[in-house]
């Protein structure tokens, strides 16, 4: 098993370390992911400086101008490849646009030489994905993909609770990420269009999804159900996964809009003790109300009543079990990683191979889910007999 990144350590002084010139970034797009995420943390990340927000749109020029004083503009990704080989020329570029539009800008920007960070998912499918990871290698450059919920607060604390072993052998994964959106928000996140990949299966199920395969390693069986539930909603708003992964471990994933009782974020069942945890990592939301990372300053911190609790046979609701203190969430982590990436420091934090494992689960779903079958990804090791 394997858990996140861990934060990376400081860079020792020198050409590499923290003398070293900052690396300018280009970020592209300013909705949700590049304003709310991106923009923020990169800004936030020692090493790394906020050099240009592409975007057409007027409100959301201003509002980048408004936190982010003296940023470039520019109107079209086209503008950031132009500059490549100059003296004005990047050092990253940050892909935060509608996911349709993923794979041909990171293409343009590999090809421009530029290396290149993607929202999830990176891809419409697995194919795509490792094609741009074969580009990449091929021009000598990296490419991540931005799975921050590796670095939330319940993940983090799960995974140091497996490599402790404080559960015994895990048995059951349980992961749901839920919330309660009785009526469609509308936009491309929502369209029934394949060309948007759009839908929660993509959306919330890249996060749980790539959760699960980095504490459990690969998939060999893969089952789904994916409704639209919402009267006026056109892509699947309650979706579940099953997955069994090679070493036996059941994961059972649900990513929904339509959960009027939101249940625990996670339920873990090991031989010998289970983890429940409720309630989301913090840090959305304090990046939503426009709190940002600073150093000294405690981020992602949640109180003591929102810990979980490890024991066995009875509820966390019936007093059941022992607290864990929750370990701070850490989304600074990655793009902290991504910079000693860039310099050679340190690998890279989120590989687009590993987003094309999920992308194989999250295919292999979207089959199961429109044929009512389970399907057994191709090369998968099969589990034991005894876990089938």
């Amino acid at each position: 098993m394997t858990g996140p990144t861990p934060h990376p350590q400081p860079a020792p002084s020198g050409p590499t370390g923290p003398t070293a010139p900052a690396l300018r970034v280009g970020l592209v797009g300013y909705g949700l992911a590049g304003s709310v995420f991106h923009a923020p943390l990169i800004a936030a990340t020692d090493g790394l400086v906020l050099d240009t927000v592409v975007t057409g749109n007027e409100e959301r020029r201003a509002a980048a101008r408004t936190e982010f004083p003296g940023v470039r503009l520019a109107a079209s990704p086209q503008e950031l490849w132009e500059r490549a080989g100059g003296p004005e020329a990047l050092d990253l570029v940050v892909i935060a646009s509608p996911n349709r539009t993923h794979v041909a800008l990171a293409t343009a920007a590999l090809e421009a030489g530029l290396p290149v960070v993607v929202d999830k998912p990176v891809a419409g499918t697995a194919d795509e994905a490792r094609g741009l990871a074969a580009l990449a290698d091929e021009r000598g450059l990296l490419l991540s993909v931005f799975q921050n919920r590796r670095w939330d607060n319940d993940f983090r604390t799960l995974a140091r609770l497996l490599a402790d072993g404080a559960l015994g052998e895990v048995q059951r994964f349980e992961s749901r990420f839920e919330r309660w959106r009785p009526r469609p928000k509308g936009g491309w996140r929502e369209s029934g269009d394949p060309r948007e990949i759009g839908g929660l299966l993509y959306d919330l199920g890249s996060h749980v999804v790539d959760q699960a395969l980095t504490l459990f390693g690969p998939a060999v069986l893969v089952y789904a159900e994916a409704d639209v539930r919402r009267p006026g909603a056109a892509a699947d708003d309650d979706t579940f996964l099953a997955i069994t992964h090679a070493n036996g471990v059941r994961s059972h994933l649900y990513v929904s809009a339509t959960t009027a009782q939101l249940g625990p974020r996670f339920r873990v069942l090991g031989r010998d003790a289970g983890y429940v945890k409720y309630g989301l990592d913090p840090q959305e939301a304090d990046l939503r109300a426009g709190l940002r990372p600073a150093a000294g300053r405690p981020w992602g911190e949640e109180p003591e009543e929102m810990w979980g609790r490890i024991g066995s046979g009875e509820s966390p609701h019936t007093g059941g079990g022992t607290p864990v203190p929750t370990r701070p969430g850490d989304y600074p982590a990655y793009y902290a990683a991504i910079a000693h990436a860039l310099r050679g420091r340190g690998p890279n934090p989120v590989t687009a191979l590993q987003a094309a494992a999920s992308l194989d689960v999250l295919e292999a779903a979207r089959r199961s889910a429109r044929e009512g079958v389970t399907v057994r990804l191709p090369h998968a090791t099969p589990p034991h007999a005894s876990d089938l």
